[in-house]
Parts: C-alpha cells; sequence; structure tokens
C-alpha cells in the first residue's frame, strides 16, 4: 500500500488516479483537468513536452546512471557547464543530490563545515520565521512551520527571525560571532502560506552578512526559474550558495542542486582530506535529470519563458483587479504565484472537489488557496484556474 504525503491515511479522500497527463492538463478515467499547481510548482513545461521527452529517451539508448564517485560523463558535465553561464555571480561550483531538501542539508553542511575548516567555532543558524526548507532533519531544523514539523520540535542552535530589516539587524547585532549562515526563501515562502517581502530585506541581509563574514544562503527550489517573476530572486542579491530543484529539471525526474561561490569552495580545496565535504548521494548528477535539465534551460531561455511569466502576472493581476470577501484576509499576487488567505481554515473545505467538478485540479492547505501553473498555460486557461478560485467566494 503506498503511504502517501501529508496525509492522516486514515481519514484520507481517495487521491485521484491520473491516467495520463499532457501540456496543462492532467487525465482521469473521465476527467480533463487543468494542473493549477504544477505538481508541487515543478512542471513549469507543462506535461509530455516533445523535447524533454527526446532528451530522456536519447540518454537512455547510452545509460541512465552511473555514480559520481570516481567516475563522470558528459550530461553532468555540459549541464554544470552550462550552469556557469546561466547563474549569476561566481556561483561556479556544483554540487548534484537528488531532491531540493537534501540540496538544503548539503548547503548547511558547507556553511557549518566552511568554518570548521578554518578552526573557526561557530554553531548558530540564522532563519526566517514561518520558513519551510524540506522534511528532512537539518532542514527542519531551520524550518518554522509547525504544521508540518510538530513532532520533531528541537531547534538547536537555530534563530528565527520575521522578514523586517530591525529584527535582521538586532540579530547580527546579538549573534554575529556565532552565525555560520543565514537561510532564506527568498521573496516568496512557499509553504509557509506564500509569504512575500520586499527585496530591501535580502539587500540588507547581504550587507550584515559581508560586514560579519556570515554566508548567505537561499533557498530557490520554489521561487528558481521564474517564479518571482525574476529568472532567480539571486539575479536581484547574490548569494554565497544557492539551492535549487523543482523546475530544475522541468519536474520530470528528481533532481536538485547546491551551487556555491568561489569563497566557499576554497575552503574546503586543500591538501588535506579532512577537509573535503563528506556528501555523496548516490543518485547525484543521474544523466537522465542531467539531460533533461539541460534541455528544460534551454527552453526557459529559446522561449522567452520571462515574458510568459510577466504574462502570468498581467492576467493575474486584471482578473484579480476589485476582487473580495469578507472571508479573505488578503490576496497576494507575485510573478507566477497567487495567493488567496482566508481567516478561517474552514472557508476551504469543499474547495478541491468544488474544482474538480470545473476542471482544475486545485490543493489549497490550511487557509491558503493558491495558483502555480506551467507557465506555457494559455490565456484562457489561465482565466478558467483563476474564475474557479472566485466562484468558490460567490457560491
Amino acid at each position: 500500500m503506498i503511504w502517501y504525503p501529508y496525509q492522516q491515511m486514515k481519514t484520507m479522500r481517495q487521491p485521484l488516479k491520473i491516467t495520463d497527463a499532457e501540456g496543462v492538463y492532467l487525465y482521469t478515467r473521465d476527467r480533463k483537468l487543468i494542473d493549477s499547481v504544477s505538481s508541487w510548482w515543478c512542471v513549469i513545461h507543462g506535461y509530455k513536452h516533445p523535447a524533454l521527452n527526446e532528451a530522456v529517451k536519447s540518454q537512455t539508448d547510452r545509460f541512465s546512471h552511473v555514480m559520481l564517485g570516481g567516475l563522470t560523463h558528459d550530461p553532468a558535465l555540459a549541464l554544470s557547464q552550462k550552469l556557469e553561464s546561466f547563474l549569476p555571480g561566481d556561483l561556479n561550483y556544483h554540487f548534484f543530490s537528488d531532491s531540493g531538501s537534501v540540496a538544503v542539508e548539503v548547503a548547511l553542511k558547507m556553511a557549518l563545515q566552511f568554518y570548521t575548516n578554518q578552526g573557526i567555532r561557530r554553531d548558530t543558524i540564522l532563519a526566517l520565521t514561518n520558513a519551510y526548507h524540506g522534511d528532512t532533519f537539518k532542514a527542519m531544523e531551520v524550518g518554522d512551520d509547525e504544521d508540518y514539523h510538530f513532532a520533531f520540535s528541537e531547534k538547536k542552535g537555530v534563530v528565527h527571525i520575521p522578514t523586517e530589516i530591525p529584527a535582521l539587524e538586532e540579530a547580527f547585532l546579538t549573534y554575529h560571532d556565532r552565525l555560520t549562515c543565514l537561510i532564506v526563501e527568498p521573496l516568496l515562502q512557499g509553504a509557509g502560506g506564500m509569504l512575500m517581502y520586499d527585496i530591501s530585506f535580502l539587500k540588507r541581509a547581504r550587507q550584515l552578512c559581508d560586514q560579519y563574514n556570515v554566508l548567505l544562503i537561499f533557498d530557490e527550489v520554489a521561487t528558481g526559474f521564474g517564479r518571482t517573476g525574476n529568472r532567480f530572486v539571486a539575479d536581484l542579491v547574490c548569494p554565497d550558495i544557492l539551492v535549487l530543484g523543482k523546475a530544475l529539471t522541468g519536474g520530470y525526474i528528481g533532481h536538485a542542486l547546491t551551487a556555491a561561490n568561489e569563497k566557499v569552495f576554497r575552503g574546503f580545496y586543500d591538501d588535506e582530506d579532512r577537509h573535503a565535504l563528506m556528501h555523496g548521494p548516490t543518485f547525484m548528477g543521474n544523466a537522465l535529470a542531467c539531460s533533461v535539465a539541460l534541455k528544460s534551460i534551454e527552453l526557459f531561455e529559446n522561449e522567452n519563458y520571462m515574458e510568459k511569466i510577466r504574462k502570468i502576472t498581467e492576467i493575474t493581476r486584471r482578473e484579480m483587479a476589485g476582487f473580495s470577501d469578507p472571508r479573505i484576509k488578503e490576496i497576494r499576487i507575485m510573478g507566477g504565484c497567487i495567493c488567496i488567505e482566508v481567516y478561517d481554515a474552514k472557508t476551504l473545505e469543499g474547495f478541491q472537489q468544488f474544482a474538480y467538478m470545473r476542471g482544475v485540479f486545485s490543493r489549497p492547505f490550511l487557509t491558503f488557496l493558491y495558483a502555480m501553473v506551467p507557465y506555457i498555460i494559455e490565456e484562457e486557461e489561465l482565466v478558467t484556474v483563476l474564475e474557479t478560485m472566485k466562484a468558490w467566494f460567490r457560491q
């Protein structure tokens, strides 16, 4: 029996069985549904994209996987070479892993060991309130979401602050000589409730990290590849370590990246064996994943995806203009994301079935009704998603 995620198995509804998928659509035996959440925000090119299909098939004809321990291969080399020019700044050192959560673990290990290798004792991580960085243990520690991690509430050496500059400055004043890093979901906090904040916070964070020799980590697993309306938030403020996942492979295969700058890499590059980064996921640099990631980046660049995202933002703002309801606390729009936050979670009970009957797959959580659509969505399809959200409140 499948043990499903984030569900009480005793009381869960029967999940929808998908028989096919193409473009922005999921197909059940008797329904055609617009996927308004891009399979947890990763399927940016839609389903069954011919170029991505071919990339996987072509690589499979050669080989599907070899370990990166003592071996290497062209797909991994080509992807790393492409990332050197594609990513901002000098984020030129690429550690691959098999999921966003593991990539966050790698980033935190890099930050902690960076100081240990220099003989500097630092033991505190600065993170944000309402943060979510994954479900592995260190990722849960820097997270701050009681709904996901209530059973693992002990936080060792982690300080959480709100996305307010005075709180940021106070934290650095208090803890700067103990801080290894500041880790953030930049501009958009996903599982914490699609919370959005201003770039000025990140600019000040960069200044303080430079002033006190603290590493800045951007977890762009959810925000990368255009979701905030920027290619990467790292294009605006460059971190020392960047974490990517989800859309990295266009949602085809689980794969993730922890990209470090020259400063971080040099903290490990040594004649001393004990200064090496001792981490190695079995499927890091998987040949299929690297091949499809390379093609996904090519599509993103060559088919002007940033313009597609700007159009999604424009249509969303137009369709939501003037819409309100007493049960709604706030409507937030950023790039390819819209969130309707309500006061009471009971307000959203039944919405998933309501949307299903109107040809939309949606998965609201807690008090958050949101959409993060595939970037290839047509205007009529996007309007259908937004109208479905509004129709719920007009019943």
